[in-house]
């Protein structure tokens, strides 16, 4: 099998995917916040022109470790375009997958900052930035398919990060055992079998 060109494949297809979920309006609540918090920004943000869409996963298309979060933040995500991005949390994941080795820097400011994954794919439970931190059950629902798409696209992960309750259940959902929802049978019975043993859960 030649790699490069399944990694070429691979990685056209999380672009299509990824354009799909920037161009996403399934959830009427979530469409008004960010549009509202890029319209608004908070004062040390009025010179930057908010993101104010939905965010795509972001990293290593060969990856094996699969980082899930909850949803972007208002400030972090909705405004720099990127999952992960420019918030408190930021900061204390990307020091921590640097030191890991799993990113070329300790920082994540902004989409053009040189950012770079190894081995490590993020993307989060929840694609657009919710009011409050919280979507609800209907939100997490619209917004599962684009998690088991990723998992399909991603052939080598074999463990997958849940940062929180919501992406551990998310994750769970995703990543059902053979039998489970109709939103998971992209994902092939055996690699369904392996990522339900290997999902962590992290909570800070």
């Amino acid at each position: 099998m030649n790699v490069q060109r399944v990694s070429q494949r691979i990685r056209m297809s999380l672009e299509t995917l990824n354009s799909q979920i920037v161009a996403c309006r399934r959830c009427p609540r979530l469409v008004a916040y960010r549009q509202r918090v890029a319209r608004t920004r908070k004062p040390q943000y009025q010179h930057w022109e908010y993101w104010g869409r939905p965010l795509p996963g972001f990293g290593d298309p060969a990856a094996r470790l699969l980082i899930v979060g909850l949803a972007p933040a208002g400030h972090g995500g909705n405004r720099t375009g990127r999952v992960f991005t420019g918030d408190p949390s930021a900061a204390f994941l990307m020091r921590a997958l640097h030191e890991a080795g799993f990113a070329n820097q300790p920082t994540s400011e902004h989409r053009e900052d040189g950012l770079r994954l190894r081995d490590a794919y993020i993307a989060a439970a929840v694609r657009c930035a919710p009011p409050e931190n919280r979507p609800t059950s209907k939100e997490e629902r619209n917004c599962l398919p684009y998690l088991v798409q990723e998992l399909t696209l991603l052939p080598n992960v074999r463990v997958v990060l849940a940062l929180g309750g919501i992406a551990f259940s998310a994750s769970l959902r995703a990543a059902v055992p053979a039998g489970g929802t109709a939103a998971a049978r992209g994902v092939s019975s055996w690699r369904r079998a392996r990522l339900w043993r290997t999902i962590a859960s992290a909570f800070r």
